[in-house]
């Protein structure tokens, strides 16, 4: 398998996260986005959206971090991770879904402010940072995973850009299931970390 990937990214790092939980080998193709390399004719051959990461697992193509989430669970008969029945897949879809909305428009656009300099306002994103956050810890008050009684992909959808909300100066401390939640990930076997960047709450050392 090769990952198309950008190391920085929270949406590539959700499936190089999986793969390494999984102890699935691949090969990473880091894409040079300041170069543009996104935009050239053979990455959007693979991705018109000019986004990464993409899966190749051998010329099957699969853009999108939920969907590669997916694919992979499926493909290598993983249903530990993407339960098969309906209920099960049903409550693992609603958090994926979650990962392409509330977080990506809250914790993960609040991080593009300070790491890339994406024009949002930051004030906004921050407050929706936390308002899905503040969910997300009242469910994680009475289980320790989002849906079911063992980690599945639809923690590891929501960890990386949770992971990395202080650097968009999203403050966790107040969220004490999520960070609980957090290090439960963070103690799984073949855990991998998104590289950490000096920015918002991470380079000043304090609190929002």
């Amino acid at each position: 398998m090769k990952l198309y990937s950008l190391m920085l990214s929270g949406h590539a790092h959700r499936v190089r996260l999986f793969l390494s939980l999984l102890g699935q080998p691949f090969e990473t193709v880091e894409v040079d986005f300041a170069g543009g390399q996104n935009r050239s004719p053979d990455f959007l051959a693979i991705n018109a959206f000019g986004q990464v990461p993409v899966l190749d697992d051998a010329g099957v193509i699969v853009p999108d971090s939920n969907a590669i989430l997916v694919y992979l669970a499926k493909k290598l008969g993983r249903g530990d991770w993407l339960p098969e029945d309906a209920e099960g897949a049903a409550r693992v879809q609603r958090w994926l879904s979650v990962a392409a909305g509330p977080i990506a428009n809250g914790p993960c656009a609040a991080r593009l402010v300070t790491l890339f300099g994406a024009r949002f306002d930051a004030a906004e994103v921050i407050a929706r940072a936390h308002q899905i956050l503040a969910l997300i810890d009242a469910e994680l008050s009475a289980r320790d995973w989002l849906a079911a009684e063992r980690p599945t992909i639809a923690d590891v959808a929501l960890y990386s850009y949770i992971a990395a909300a202080p650097e968009g100066n999203v403050d966790l401390a107040a969220y004490g299931h999520v960070r609980a939640w957090l290090a439960r990930i963070e103690a799984l076997p073949g855990y991998v970390a998104l590289p950490t960047s000096l920015v918002g709450l991470n380079a000043t050392g304090g609190s929002a």
